[in-house]
């Protein structure tokens, strides 16, 4: 009996590169679930921030005109008055009217995040002549 020799060489480079495409595919698909799940949590923070916000805030309008006070800088409508409430970086401003029978009428409900801008941009160039 005559026996052919299986030629391995070209089966053995494929599954290398199948191998090493696998490879490279899979640390990929952890660095992003990663990435995913960073991203998740910093939103759910987020948003548990923004509700609790709208809590005092609302609880702030059950005890109105109590704490708010009148300011000048604000226009949305003459005759109403601002209560400003702060949490870690996060910033509700109310501004509410006095109705007739008491209660308050919002005119302004506005949730900001302070931020500051990033000036220096690293090993980038800046225009000047030096």
């Amino acid at each position: 009996m005559n026996h052919t020799p299986v030629k391995l060489g070209p089966l053995a480079l494929l599954l290398t590169v199948i191998s090493i495409c696998l490879t490279i595919l899979s640390i990929l698909s952890y660095t992003t679930a990663g990435a995913d799940d960073r991203l998740a949590q910093r939103y759910a923070q987020t948003t548990s921030q923004r509700y609790e916000l709208e809590v005092m805030g609302q609880e702030a309008l059950a005890e109105f005109p109590a704490g708010f006070e009148a300011d000048s800088s604000q226009s949305a409508e003459e005759g109403a008055v601002w209560k400003t409430i702060q949490l870690d970086d996060l910033t509700l401003v109310i501004g509410a009217v006095p109705e007739g029978d008491g209660s308050p009428r919002v005119v302004a409900w506005e949730m900001n995040r302070e931020w500051n801008q990033d000036t220096q941009i690293n090993n980038l160039w800046d225009g000047s002549g030096n």
